[in-house]
């Protein structure tokens, strides 16, 4: 029996779970916002909401914390800097999640999970950037 056992367990090892919701994390933060099934958005949620709440926190400590958890002192700054600052006012509730009907290949419940108020433009930014400096990465070489 599992009393008192919160969370789900999806099908992975302790060591596994950890690391897809770093991974998770780390990818909510840096494009603010994502597509995933249903059970892992439920339980990503309270995780990236305590993540702001650090970074709400904003001291040293606070931000060691959110680095040990994403794995990225790039986006932990993100977080502290951008992201954090625009809930200063508000009380938790940083996140969003929308259902997305069914994924075609084994009729998984699919979901967006999203920051509230997030910057539109965010979602595709890094990749747009990355792909405009492997252009001039590739012009300078042809050069």
């Amino acid at each position: 029996m599992r009393h008192g056992r919160s969370g789900r367990r999806l099908n992975r090892t302790v060591s596994h779970r950890k690391a897809l919701f770093s991974n998770m994390a780390a990818s909510l933060i840096e494009h603010e916002q994502i597509t995933t099934t249903l059970p892992k958005a439920k339980e990503l949620r309270p995780i990236v909401e305590k993540l702001v709440t650090l970074g709400k926190r904003g001291d040293l400590h606070a931000r060691r914390q959110a680095i040990a958890a994403i794995g990225s002192d790039v986006l932990a700054k993100r977080l502290f800097e951008t992201i954090a600052p625009r809930y200063a006012t508000r009380n938790g509730g940083y996140l969003r999640i929308m259902k997305a009907g069914f994924r075609h290949g084994d009729n998984a419940a699919m979901a967006v999970i999203e920051f509230v108020d997030r910057d539109v433009s965010a979602k595709g930014a890094a990749d747009r950037a990355r792909t405009a400096a492997e252009e001039t990465e590739s012009q300078a070489e042809a050069a």
